[in-house]
């Protein structure tokens, strides 16, 4: 079993799986290397098939319980200490999401930055630390993380169930579709990333502080 692999996950855990792989991905910062979208989405078009290997009810309720209770408890992290396990972590990967969460707080304000982060790969791993250890309100954090949360665990699997429904006999091709996906998300990221790197140069850019959202 590949523990990267949305297929190999779910034949073997199935809608357990998805709750086990939200809750690390969106609760402990070493989660971002878990594959959360691609993972609801692999999970949606396997519950449109013909043989229905997972029930569509148990995809849903199990990704929006791990979502949410994923991000409360990195909340909870982040207030503890999280800072430091930031500070002493060696991988870029991590520092960058903290970056890009920074940049989306200053642009969007914290409550919408909350709702979007759940979307991008990484930030939405260490928006919910940040969100911690930087004092933003506990009830502010929960309302909106609550909103977000349930609209990306529900959306995704709801479009791969859409998508298989359509086109019959998808679900044997869902490893494909998942590295389709994984490209598209690998290119959405880079130009996102290329755009805050773009807006960091230019005059006046670097005067905020990018992770200092408690005044939000």
């Amino acid at each position: 079993m590949n523990l990267l692999d949305p297929g190999s996950l779910l034949a073997a855990f199935g809608v357990g799986g998805i709750f086990v792989v939200l809750l690390l991905e969106t609760g402990l910062l070493i989660g971002f290397v878990l594959p959360g979208d691609t993972l609801l989405l692999a999970a949606g078009v396997l519950s449109a098939g013909s043989a229905a290997p997972l029930p569509l009810g148990g995809v849903l309720l199990a990704a929006t319980a791990g979502a949410l209770l994923g991000a409360q408890g990195g909340y909870l992290l982040g207030r503890a200490g999280g800072r430091w396990v930031t500070r002493s972590s060696p991988d870029g990967r991590l520092h960058q999401g903290l970056d890009r969460a920074g940049a989306l707080v200053e642009r969007y304000g914290t409550a919408r930055t909350i709702v979007l982060a759940r979307f991008i790969p990484v930030v939405r791993t260490v928006i919910n630390p940040l969100a911690g250890m930087t004092r933003v309100p506990l009830r502010t954090f929960t309302v909106w993380q609550v909103v977000g949360g349930a609209v990306w665990a529900c959306a995704i699997p709801l479009a791969g169930w859409a998508l298989g429904t359509r086109v019959p006999g998808l679900e044997r091709y869902v490893t494909g579709l998942v590295v389709v996906a994984v490209g598209l998300t690998v290119v959405t990221s880079l130009v996102q990333w290329l755009r805050t790197r773009r807006r960091a140069g230019r005059p006046g850019a670097g005067d905020a502080d990018p992770v200092d959202v408690s005044a939000r």
